[in-house]
């Protein structure tokens, strides 16, 4: 939840496109969004499950590829600068249908290497190898990843009017930045240290 709420490029396009034509299309691209987040979670889970079953090697290539990924997602954070939102909409604002913009926030989020990585990443570090398959295991997880998701970026819109204030204030940014870069930094030592 915290990822998720910590500005990046999705909850920033969806609180854009919530303030300059309206809640309705942040709201769809937002479904749209999480939607993709099934498609990143299934290759995931069916792919990394059988190489951490079948290969201790390739568990760790991969548990060390991921924790290096998180942290220069950490590194990249660092520079980041934070985000103007322009409320400045020229021309008439045109009302597409809610199946293209659920469609576009879809691709926006599948076509993304970067989310893919970040699954690959992320999901084995929950995975206990007690109880469930690993594969159902991570798609629980990535399921309950893409339900907060749609529940943040669907209260980012409704409130959108109310967070561009902070969005646009550089102490905000200063702030969830860091938060940003030690959340990563966390998560890439946990996945380091972390057994099979």
């Amino acid at each position: 939840m915290l990822l998720t709420i910590l500005p990046g490029p999705d909850n920033i396009f969806v609180l854009t496109e919530s303030l300059t034509k309206g809640k309705r299309n942040g709201i769809a691209t937002a479904f749209g969004l999480s939607l993709g987040v099934l498609v990143h979670t299934i290759a995931a889970a069916t792919g990394l499950s059988i190489i951490i079953q079948q290969s201790a090697i390739a568990f760790s290539v991969i548990k060390y590829a991921g924790a290096f990924y998180l942290f220069y997602l950490a590194y990249k954070g660092c520079k980041e600068k934070g985000p103007h939102i322009n409320l400045h909409y020229e021309g008439e604002i045109q009302q597409p249908k809610i199946s293209s913009l659920i469609r576009k926030g879809f691709f926006m989020n599948v076509l993304n290497p970067k989310v893919a990585l970040f699954f690959i990443a992320f999901l084995p570090q929950f995975v206990s190898k007690n109880g469930f398959a690993i594969t159902i295991q991570m798609v629980v997880l990535g399921i309950v990843f893409m339900v907060q998701a749609m529940l943040i970026f669907g209260v980012i819109s409704i409130l959108s009017s109310k967070l561009t204030t902070y969005v646009n204030s550089p102490r905000f940014w200063r702030i969830t930045k860091w938060s940003k870069v030690s959340v990563l930094s966390v998560l890439g030592l946990m996945l380091a240290i972390s057994k099979k």
